[in-house]
Order: structure tokens, then C-alpha cells, then sequence
């Protein structure tokens, strides 16, 4: 995940705006994600994506946000499955990345939040992902627009033979959001009767 700092102005020279992502932004999209896998601050992927791959994640489901800034596609952020389960239908995994060159001017906070819309409108009630521990911008990004931290995977995985630690964050949206009292805790029986610890 790779964003900019919130709080500041979009790019110079006119107004950033997030838009519904097409099969036309496809190469774009693949040339700022390359950078972030590059960047090795964002993701463990090393692999450098094509055009036709980043084309399938256009599925119709999953909504993704391209961010344009004087004229030309500066960031994205994407939704993808959760979990194949069917209960886990409403939760998508997210990612936001930012052109290098652009970084820093806002740009991040205006694909989340075009990415935030886009899956309320979706009927999602979840999105989560995780972030580097060490990635404050996108730390702070998250965290402004409302994303709780829930704590850390140690030792997530390895990338360039080096293990990271990543931060869980997590955003309720529409229905999930509303005030009903929320049963953390089962029941004794509940407890017996189910020694699972994988829902």
C-alpha cells in the first residue's frame, strides 16, 4: 500500500477527482502499481504486473478507483475478495497507490475516499487490508479517514528475504456501521460447544 500524506492540497494545476476505474486505465494502473512493488515499502509482491493482468481486476464486483490529477491518471485503489466463503461476501480487501512522481499531494486520501463510496455503494460492509508497520503516511492516511488498527501480524512474511511485520486495519461501512450492541463475548455453552478458532 502505497499512498500520500492527508491533509494536503491535490496536485497543481486543477482540482484531483476519483472516477470508476476502466479496461482503459488498465496500463496505468499497472505502471503505478510496478513502482510500488519497486518501492518495496508498500507490498510483498516482487513481481511486476502486466496491463492484462491488472485488467481482471476490473470484475464487476469489486470496485476499483482510478484518481486523475492535470489530465492523467495519478492513483488508484482497489477492492478484491476477502475470503471465497460466501459469509464473508461483504468484506473486500483494498489497496491505494500513487504515482511516484505525484506522491505526498493528496491523492491518496482521494482514492480511499472515492474507494470508500464506491464500495458502500457496492453493499459492502467491510474493507480491510494490511500495511507495512514501518508505512506511517499510510498509517496516518488511514486512520484520518476513520480505519482502526487491530494489531500486528509478526513476521508476516518474508520480502527480499527480510521478514516484516504488518498492521491490520479495518473500516466498517453502510449497515455495519450502525449502533447495535455487538456480542463479543460467547456464551459458556457457546464456548464448549465450538473449540474452533478459525470462523
Amino acid at each position: 500500500m502505497q499512498d500520500s500524506t492527508p491533509g494536503r492540497p491535490p496536485a497543481a494545476g486543477g482540482a484531483a477527482f476519483a472516477r470508476p476505474a476502466t479496461a482503459a486505465d488498465a496500463s496505468r494502473i499497472a505502471a503505478i502499481y510496478n513502482e510500488g512493488i519497486e518501492d518495496r515499502l508498500a507490498t510483498f509482491e516482487t513481481r511486476l504486473r502486466s496491463a492484462a493482468e491488472v485488467g481482471a481486476w476490473l470484475d464487476g464486483i469489486h470496485p476499483v478507483v482510478v484518481v486523475e490529477a492535470d489530465g492523467e491518471v495519478a492513483a488508484f485503489a482497489a477492492s478484491s475478495t476477502y475470503r471465497p466463503r460466501e459469509c464473508y461476501a461483504g468484506v473486500a480487501e483494498f489497496s491505494v497507490y500513487v504515482a511516484r512522481g505525484v506522491r505526498g499531494r493528496g491523492l491518496g486520501q482521494v482514492a480511499m475516499e472515492g474507494l470508500i463510496g464506491a464500495a458502500e455503494a457496492a453493499g459492502f460492509w467491510k474493507l480491510v487490508s494490511r500495511v507495512f508497520v514501518e508505512n506511517a503516511p499510510s498509517r496516518r492516511l488511514l486512520t484520518g479517514l476513520g480505519f482502526r488498527e487491530i494489531g500486528v501480524y509478526r513476521r508476516h512474511a518474508r520480502l527480499d528475504g527480510r521478514w516484516r511485520d504488518v498492521v491490520i486495519v479495518e473500516r466498517l461501512l453502510g449497515p455495519a456501521t450502525d449502533d447495535q450492541p455487538t456480542d463479543d463475548q460467547p456464551t459458556d455453552d457457546e464456548a464448549a460447544a465450538s473449540p474452533s478458532v478459525a470462523p
